[in-house]
């Protein structure tokens, strides 16, 4: 099989785009915190001292508005003028409307038709048995090391690293079986007086050798923190930060298809994300853990609905098949936009953003289960350090994907 290479890259909670995720999400969940109807869509803009909220929300909750932005912002811990925003001192702007009501005549319900979309769009689901959590490897391992490197600062475990950061791992394949981690790339917004060897040694022995499975790592394994020499303005300092801007990172690293719809501050009767992962996302996850694809009839709507299936060609039984969901099978998988915001209500909180702090947030996050990463839509079963973490001898390599038209 032929040698190939792939690259997926993660970002840090510090990050200047996945800070204004964090706060447009923190405003959706203090919305829905007092009213479960809340509708949302809140834009973050934030720079070097400054915190831009706008948007359309619709809600009975009461809220302080800089208060959220401003908690939000604490929580990453941009706690320090020196960091170029400061959660205490940092300009706070809003500019938030009600929901335009043409578009809540299509998302309403009534005694003729059930709750709508507010708007088209596609959106794709995807998942591979490649990893636990069946996502792709490269993506997987690249929010791997961003939450230990986050776990690491929350604990304070040197005193020097700052909130910004990035990674990027390379996989080399063969087919679509993973051998070995070509390179690695950290980069880490650190203080300003520390030895670039120093964070070299410390990143690398902490940071990313505990993220990535022990069979993959070999002497020929490149390793490239703060390759530009140096990091340490970072944040919205060094980058202005937009909601919406990571979204590659907040599916499947650019292995699978993504619809183009961001995530973040959105409710779930915005299918962007809803339907992204409750319905299709988590249909093709169903998929991957069968060892052969199931088939079924076309039904009267097929051009809604596709799904693709792909066996690893190293089985010699590479059979790639598309099919619509028949009728009965339609029904146990309804992806209606009613149904995306059942599931969506339902289901409990997960990490919102690639790593995870330390210290607890309260209360029931419903929006951090739907944003950023849906690789951590499964809890992990297995040690990523397990000799056993690639099923080698079980299923082939399987690919279910699902488009929601």
């Amino acid at each position: 099989m032929a040698k190939r290479y792939f690259t997926s890259e993660a970002v840090g909670m510090g990050h200047p785009d996945k800070l204004a995720d964090r706060i447009s999400d923190s405003i959706l969940d203090a919305c829905l915190a007092q009213d479960a109807h809340s509708r949302v869509a809140c834009e973050t803009l934030v720079a070097t001292g400054v915190a831009v909220v706008a948007g359309e929300i619709s809600t009975k909750a009461q809220l302080d508005y800089q208060d959220v932005v401003r908690s939000a912002i604490r929580r990453v811990g941009y706690t320090d003028d020196e960091f170029g925003i400061n959660a205490s001192t940092c300009s706070v702007m809003v500019a938030l409307d009600k929901q335009s009501p043409d578009i809540a005549q299509g998302v309403d319900a009534t005694d003729t038709k059930d709750v709508g979309a507010g708007d088209q769009g596609i959106m794709f689901g995807y998942a591979c048995n490649q990893t636990p959590e069946f996502m792709p490897l490269p993506i997987a391992l690249s929010h791997r090391i961003m939450s230990k490197l986050a776990d690491l600062r929350f604990k304070k475990a040197v005193d020097w690293l700052r909130p910004d950061a990035k990674s990027q791992v390379t996989l080399e394949y063969d087919g679509k079986r993973p051998v070995r981690v070509d390179a690695v790339v950290v980069s880490s917004q650190h203080d300003p007086d520390v030895d670039q060897d120093v964070i070299r040694e410390w990143i690398v022995e902490n940071a990313i050798m505990p993220s990535i499975p022990e069979e993959l790592l070999d002497d020929d394994v490149k390793y490239y923190v703060n390759p530009t020499g140096k990091f340490a303005v970072g944040g919205p300092q060094g980058d202005a930060g937009l909601t919406g801007r990571k979204i590659i990172v907040d599916t499947y690293g650019g292995w699978a298809r993504h619809g183009g719809g961001a995530f973040s501050g959105k409710d779930a009767t915005k299918v962007d994300r809803s339907a992204a992962y409750t319905s299709s996302r988590r249909i093709s996850r169903n998929r991957a853990k069968s060892n052969s694809p199931t088939r079924s009839a076309s039904p009267n709507r097929s051009a809604s609905w596709s799904i693709f299936t792909k066996r690893d060609a190293s089985t010699k039984k590479s059979s790639p098949k598309r099919f619509a969901i028949s009728s009965p099978s339609r029904r146990a998988v309804s992806s209606k936009p009613s149904i995306c915001v059942a599931r969506s209500s339902k289901r409990p909180p997960s990490a919102g953003t690639s790593d995870v702090p330390a210290i607890p947030t309260p209360g029931k996050r419903i929006s951090e289960f739907l944003v950023a990463t849906t690789s951590r839509g499964k809890k992990q079963t297995k040690s990523t350090n397990s000799p056993n973490y690639f099923e080698k001898t079980a299923a082939p390599f399987i690919d279910a994907a699902f488009s929601f038209l």
